[in-house]
């Protein structure tokens, strides 16, 4: 049974840094595609990126150029490096592999 869950959300000031993690279980990230999406209040769920199992990764033009992905294969995990952060990146982030979606960790971008 695949599980994932993220971690690494919080509260950070306009231009900022966060990094937020996925883990999983039941699955391996060198083997399957997987997604981060988000969800601002009042909003859509948003497609971030997706990288297949190969890693290449494929970034929505809202993101391009201020979130990062990148992986430990040793350990099976995959991050999302947030720079130059907005107010309206502010939402709750989601990692998604094999149609498995975690419980999604808060992002908040204030002053």
């Amino acid at each position: 049974q695949v599980q994932v869950v993220e971690s690494g959300g919080g509260l950070v000031e306009p231009g900022g840094t966060l990094r937020l993690t996925c883990a999983t279980s039941g699955s391996l990230f060198t083997q399957n595609s997987m997604s981060w999406y988000r969800q601002a209040p009042d909003s859509e769920r948003e497609l971030v990126l997706t990288a297949d199992a190969r890693n290449n990764v494929k970034y929505s033009d809202s993101v391009k150029g201020r979130f990062f992905h990148s992986r430990d294969v040793t350990k099976n995990l995959v991050f999302l490096r947030m720079v130059n952060l907005k107010p309206e990146d502010t939402a709750v982030y989601y990692c998604v592999t094999q149609g498995v979606w975690g419980p999604g960790t808060q992002v908040t971008v204030s002053s």
